[in-house]
């Protein structure tokens, strides 16, 4: 398949409904992993990830140009990129095994967890994997990362009742069960790109891409330093707060999934620049991410009790990252109408002193704004309002994080308004906005359960309210159903 072939509503509708699915699996690992660590060892499960973090700080980096070559149709990109991403892992988990000891001392983190932290180092090599592995397909048939994210949970799942509740594996289990579930999703990749697999490597592209990755690294870079916000939450917030604002992201993850519905927007604009792709996408990402954020708005508290009861009132944290949510929705498909419009690596040859001229660049440049604005007022914040009162350290640092968020965000928007103007459906985001708040208001006027069945009641019924009130409001919405229907009949 071509990138020219690719339906942007046939992938967006698998790739969400694959998402949403994930939701049920993702939740049901969560809550397994919430319940049985110690309120210690929740901190340190997500501090895993906060870490890990910095050693695979360069996994998107050549799968950036990757993908912009496999949308032209470059012989061999597929396997040059995957082995090249291969070769940096590797270096990438040499210094982390190297590294670790030291760090876990630096953090005050007991030797206790050495052999938990030593394993996820093969996170770090199939990490790498994955993000080539679905930059390639993004660009061929991005339905499949929809179906990889599917064997990758239910394997999740399955695994980790076995490890966690049935051996007693508990942080460990979580991590080992996490690796197998990766390494699955791998696997099922290789399989679909093993024509690809057959090709030549071509060492030219290589030099091309590390050229150019010069600016996706200071992109990178600049992202990571401005998560080292959490670190310092986990550092000054006190036991507890980095797993208060964990199991709130955990919650508001399901926001970003209508992210998804517009997957395939990125490569159809780099093969096709038209503006009707940003509208449509702008239209069917909007009827689910307006109300999703306003369901988790309206439950906070009764959402943050699904993993932990003792954070019960820490919905306000909820509240916060669900409106960051619904802004890194949005930033979203902006970033992809600046970078599918973006043609400073259509020339044979990359030229850097473009590259340093684009508006790419200045994309690339706002995570350094944010941190700016972010680190020195969060340590100001932790150290001086909230050392060791996790709630109040976990709240802060959200609202500091989202105000910067949105702050980029208008940048960006300015950005994109130079290169294209985009069509905003306001009369169809309208009719969202009223059905979602309506369906918000009952849903914050009845009482908020605590029994997970009955949250889950409870969400499902703030759906079917707002549902049957779009669909009696908007003609669109009414005839999604057999839109849908078509789409798959002819896939």
């Amino acid at each position: 398949m071509s990138t020219k072939d690719i339906r942007l509503q046939y992938s967006g509708f698998v790739i969400f409904a694959a998402k949403i699915v994930s939701v049920v699996t993702g939740l049901i690992f969560q809550f397994t992993v919430a319940r049985a660590l110690s309120k210690t060892e929740y901190d340190l499960w997500f501090n895993i990830n906060d870490v890990t973090a910095y050693f695979v700080l360069l996994a998107g980096v050549l799968p950036f140009w990757t993908m912009r070559y496999v949308t032209r149709d470059k012989e061999g990109a597929i396997k040059t990129g995957f082995f090249a991403n291969l070769a940096i892992s590797g270096v990438a988990t040499l210094i982390y095994l190297l590294t670790i000891p030291t760090v876990m001392s630096a953090l005050h983190i007991s030797t206790a967890y050495l052999v938990t932290y030593l394993f996820v180092s093969i996170q770090i090599l199939e990490l790498y994997s994955l993000g080539v592995l679905e930059s390639c397909l993004q660009a061929r048939i991005p339905q499949a990362v929809g179906y990889g994210l599917l064997v990758q949970q239910f394997c999740k799942v399955v695994l980790g009742y076995v490890l966690i509740v049935q051996l007693g594996q508990l942080l460990l289990g979580a991590v080992v069960t996490t690796i197998v579930a990766f390494a699955l999703q791998t696997s099922y990749y290789l399989k679909l790109l093993a024509q690809e697999m057959r090709k030549r490597i071509k060492i030219e592209y290589i030099s091309e891409w590390l050229k150019g990755s010069i600016v996706n690294i200071y992109n990178v870079i600049g992202n990571q330093i401005a998560a080292y916000a959490v670190i310092m939450l986990f550092a000054y917030g006190g036991e507890g707060a980095r797993g208060i604002l964990g199991a709130a992201a955990t919650v508001v993850n399901v926001v970003t999934y209508s992210s998804f519905l517009s997957y395939a927007l990125y490569p159809k604009l780099l093969a096709e620049k038209k503006s009707e792709h940003v509208t449509s996408s702008l239209r069917m990402v909007l009827m689910f991410a307006i109300p999703m954020t306003t369901g988790a708005i309206a439950l906070a508290d009764s959402y943050m009790v699904l993993l932990r009861t003792e954070i019960a009132g820490a919905g306000p944290v909820l509240v916060v990252l669900a409106l960051d949510a619904f802004i890194a929705v949005i930033s979203g498909i902006y970033n992809a109408v600046l970078f599918g419009f973006e043609t400073v690596d259509e020339e044979p040859k990359l030229s850097l002193r473009r590259l340093a001229k684009s508006r790419m660049f200045v994309a690339f440049s706002l995570p350094y704004v944010h941190s700016c604005i972010t680190l020195p007022t969060a340590f100001y914040v932790l150290t001086n309002y909230a050392q060791n009162q996790p709630f109040e350290a976990a709240l802060y640092v959200s609202i500091i994080n989202s105000s910067a968020r949105f702050a980029m965000f208008l940048v960006l928007y300015i950005i994109v308004r130079q290169i294209m103007k985009v069509s905003i459906p306001w009369r169809s985001i309208a009719k969202y906005v009223f059905a979602s708040t309506v369906m918000g208001v009952i849903l914050y006027v009845i009482p908020h359960p605590t029994r997970i069945t009955l949250i889950v009641a409870e969400t499902a019924v703030g759906g079917l309210i707002y549902i049957a009130l779009l669909m009696a409001i908007d003609k669109e919405a009414r005839r999604l159903p057999r839109d849908i229907i078509q789409e798959f009949r002819h896939k």
